[in-house]
């Protein structure tokens, strides 16, 4: 009966770790200048994932590749990470000191930028608390493994849906530049032969008022 028992709460305990994800930050925000961002990371020697992407900016006649910069600083402040002049960055650290950290952002573009931000902490207490039973802990060790893989595996997905939708804007707004170059063309060159027709009839006129004199 015991035997069953402990079979039935380590199958209950797999089942709620691979349902819970890590505490993580998935957002998608329009930047003018400078935005910051908290995030609070409980315990010391945890994992922190980080991703973002600039998706678009407020003029579809803007294709420059300027990035933003962003800062990542410990609770006391000092700077752990940074990324400069990026369109997309992902990067992950080694929190040293628990606490708030803050997440900073700089765009040095004149234009609003649309940017798609996720931070995910890795992190299995329940591992940490019960690694002494010999029995269990290989167990627990597979289930932090998997939980985490899967997180990954998520984590990567977004990152590249962002990266997806930042490739379908740009591709819409080359299609609608490259629709406006052409009708501009188009109109120019009508211009054109408006003009060379004027002319034409012009010189035709002059000659035929000249052969009568």
């Amino acid at each position: 009966m015991m035997e069953v028992l402990s079979w039935r709460t380590v199958c209950l305990l797999v089942l709620c770790t691979l349902t819970l994800l890590y505490p993580a930050l998935a957002i998608r925000f329009v930047i003018d200048r400078e935005e910051c961002f908290s995030h609070n990371v409980e315990y010391e020697g945890d994992t922190v994932h980080v991703s973002f992407v600039v998706i678009k900016a407020d003029t579809p006649w803007h294709y420059s590749e300027d990035g933003v910069d962003l800062v990542v600083k410990d609770p006391n402040g000092a700077q752990v990470r940074d990324s400069r002049d990026k369109t997309s960055d992902k990067f992950e650290f080694i929190v040293q000191k628990r606490g708030v950290h803050r997440f900073c952002f700089t765009n040095k573009s004149p234009y609003h930028e649309t940017i798609d931000f996720d931070v995910h902490v890795g992190h299995f207490s329940y591992y940490d608390q019960h690694a002494k039973d010999e029995h269990f802990a290989p167990l627990f060790e597979q289930i932090a493994k998997l939980d985490e893989a899967l997180y990954n595996i998520q984590f990567e997905q977004h990152w590249l849906e962002a990266q997806t939708d930042r490739q379908a804007i740009l591709n819409e707004n080359m299609s609608r530049r490259a629709v406006h170059k052409a009708l501009l063309e188009s109109a120019a060159l009508i211009a054109a032969s408006v003009i060379q027709v004027y002319l034409l009839r012009r010189l035709f006129e002059r000659k035929l008022g000249t052969s009568r004199v």
